[in-house]
């Protein structure tokens, strides 16, 4: 009988994902607290062959020193910076990830907090919840801000960056964008999209909206003096990823009006902290890092988490490699 591979998953995937893998492994998944606490991952990882983890998982290489027979890592994310890759390349362990596939839920979410921030939907649940709509309201007395006609500045055109505007033009918005390399032309004609620097993107847009991914280099990329230079009318979005922007900063440019409004779905430290002065503002809205959470892109993801895993243990091409 064919030796099965020993795989370790800090998290459970789609069921049928989880049935395929322990079709030739020996699968243990971690069903305690998430993330999974330092030591029980130490004390798994040391035999195993393959390792499915998700993006608050550290990967660090004081895990990798003792993982002695790994052979592949296959997250459970499109982001890989929770893994250090370079250490994981240099004991030639295969990392997998899961690209394209959650393009489109997170720009619907992208989409979805431009709207609701601008037409005041979740400022006006809270206001109804907490039985503070006394009265009709005049013509001026409540009044949102109308989508169409607005500029979005996106700040990378990447795969998300791109369904954002795909999906922004059918709101009537025009379309701004900044890149590391422009897009090609018939992606510009087709987004009508205008390449501007970055400086002329965020004085000029309505709404900016980030798509970049974290590294080193985008560490606080939306900074104090980023927001300073913002109209005193545009709307922040971030469902990137939350060290992307300097989150004290932000919170001061929303008290002082240096900005109208924001739509954060992901922040520096997860989750939000109980106290965060975020949670008392009225000019923002708030979602806990459910960018592609949708029950379709959760399969999906699991599919390719699972099939990058087996390759790695097999020796083939991974779906998506780092």
């Amino acid at each position: 009988m064919e030796k099965k591979f020993n795989v370790f998953a800090t998290r459970r995937l789609h069921k049928s994902a989880l049935d395929k893998i322990r079709k030739t492994c020996n699968l243990r998944v971690h069903l305690g607290k998430i993330p999974i606490p330092r030591d029980i991952l130490l004390k798994n990882i040391k035999n195993i062959d393959g390792l499915i983890c998700h993006p608050y998982d550290k990967i660090n290489s004081d895990i990798l020193k003792n993982a002695h027979r790994l052979r592949a890592i296959s997250t459970f994310s499109v982001g890989f910076d929770h893994i250090d890759v370079k250490f994981a390349k240099s004991k030639k362990i295969q990392i997998g990830y899961t690209p394209e596939v959650l393009t489109n839920a997170t720009a619907e979410l992208t989409i979805g907090l431009i709207i609701d921030l601008l037409r005041r939907m979740s400022e006006s649940d809270r206001i109804i919840r907490k039985k503070q709509w006394n009265e009709i309201f005049g013509a001026y007395d409540y009044t949102g801000t109308e989508i169409a006609g607005k500029t979005l500045g996106i700040i990378g055109m990447g795969r998300i960056g791109k369904d954002v505007a795909s999906k922004a033009i059918g709101l009537g918005m025009k379309i701004s964008y900044h890149n590391r390399k422009r897009i090609t032309k018939n992606d510009e004609k087709k987004l009508n999209a205008k390449f501007l620097s970055f400086d002329k993107l965020i004085q000029e847009s309505n709404v900016i909206s980030i798509h970049v991914p974290y590294s080193k280099e985008t560490h606080h990329l939306i900074n104090s003096k980023i927001f300073k230079k913002m109209k005193k009318t545009s709307f922040f979005i971030n469902t990137s990823r939350g060290k992307i922007v300097d989150e004290v900063a932000l919170i001061n440019a929303l008290k002082k009006k240096e900005i109208q409004g924001a739509g954060i779905d992901v922040f520096e430290s997860e989750p939000i902290a109980k106290n965060s002065p975020l949670l008392k503002l009225e000019n923002v809205v708030l979602s806990p890092h459910i960018g592609s959470s949708t029950q379709e892109t959760r399969k999906k993801m699991s599919e390719i988490t699972a099939e990058n895993l087996l390759n790695g243990l097999q020796g083939k091409k991974l779906l998506y490699s780092v």
